[in-house]
Order: structure tokens, then sequence, then C-alpha cells
């Protein structure tokens, strides 16, 4: 018996009827003009906090790349967003990890973030040149261990990819010289909103 699920693909469209036993569990959006429907689709609880964590990341990155005012405020002022996303994350994944019994992965991303959030401000506040000088693989880093885990947990052949892509990006960052924020950000909300869009193989 294969650890996988090898009967669906890694990634593929959302289904037009989802598999959730109750109606609270998604949120149904649909784009048209007049009659004409130009996209229809759904998001789950644990969509919606990727599309969240996606949306927090942008001007966290950007802000780092292109606009390194006051790095004690940006600090502070992420520090608190970040800590949002993780009540926002946790109760939204809540009943979705509890039906898989993997609650472990849950409070695995919940104690990574605020690991990092911590030795973030740390740095910063106390001018740690070490942990300011690797940003961008620190965060790199325990998003990979996140999803390496969760893929592990839940059994999917995605989340350990982007897991190990998050990984290999930590050696590619020497060669970005100053652009290690944008790229970091890039890759980091363009797989949150990619698991976010389509389905992923799971237990």
């Amino acid at each position: 018996m294969s650890f996988f699920n090898n009967s669906v693909p890694p990634l593929r469209r959302k289904q037009v009827i989802p598999n959730i036993h109750d109606s609270e569990e998604f949120w149904l959006f649909n784009w048209q003009i007049g009659k004409i429907k130009l996209y229809s689709t759904f998001y789950t609880r644990i969509d919606q906090a990727f599309i969240l964590w996606g949306i927090l990341l942008i001007p966290m990155f950007a802000t780092a790349q292109f606009f390194p005012f006051s790095w004690n405020l940006q600090a502070v002022v992420w520090s608190i967003l970040s800590m949002i996303g993780t009540v926002k994350m946790f109760r939204w994944t809540q009943y979705w990890v509890k039906r898989r019994h993997v609650s472990w992965v849950l409070y695995c991303w919940v104690l990574l973030m605020l690991f990092g959030i911590i030795l973030t401000d740390l740095g910063i506040f106390f001018g740690w040149g070490e942990v300011l000088l690797n940003l961008c693989p620190l965060w790199l880093g325990l998003s990979a261990l996140g999803y390496l885990c969760t893929g592990l947990g839940v059994r999917s052949r995605t989340l350990i990819f982007i897991g190990t892509l998050h990984l290999l990006a930590i050696f590619i960052l020497p060669y970005l010289a100053s652009w290690q924020f944008l790229s970091t950000g890039a890759l980091m909300v363009f797989c949150l909103l990619m698991l976010a869009e389509l389905e992923w193989d799971h237990c």
C-alpha cells in the first residue's frame, strides 16, 4: 500500500461540488458580467488561510525590498499582522486538521510562526547581524519545515514538493544579490495562492 494517494494527481482544478460536510467551511466566488460567467470557484477555510497569509506577506517583503524605512517600526507592524494571521489560521484550520487527525500539524505551524516572529524581532531590536543578514533564509526554512511536516502528516506530494522548493531556494538566495526579499516573498506568496486556487492531494 502506497504512503501517498496515487489515484489523484498532486495538483488539479477544484471539483465542481466540494467534498465538505458543512456549508460554513467554504466561500463561493462567482465573477460574472451580466449573465456571462467569467470565473467561478470556492475557497475552503484552509484556502482562506492561504490567501490571508499571501496578502499579509506582500507588503512585508515589498516594504523590506523597496522601502527599508525604520526596521523597528516594521518589526512592530509586521509582528502584529503576523499574530493576527496566526490566530486566524488557527481558527480557520482547526476543523480541517481535526477531521484528518493531524492537529499536531497546526500546532507545529503556530510554534514555527511564533519562533520566527520572536527571533526576527530580537534580531532587529538588538541589532543581531547574523539574524538580520539571514531573514530570508530564516523564513524560507521555517516555511519549508512547516510544509514538510504538513505534507508528511496529510500524505501530500504537493506540500512535500513545495517544502523542498523552499529549502532549495535558500541555496539560490546568495546569487540573487540585493533582490532576496522580493524573490523570497514572490516564492512564498505564489505557493500560498496556488494552494488556495487549486486542489492538492491529501489523505
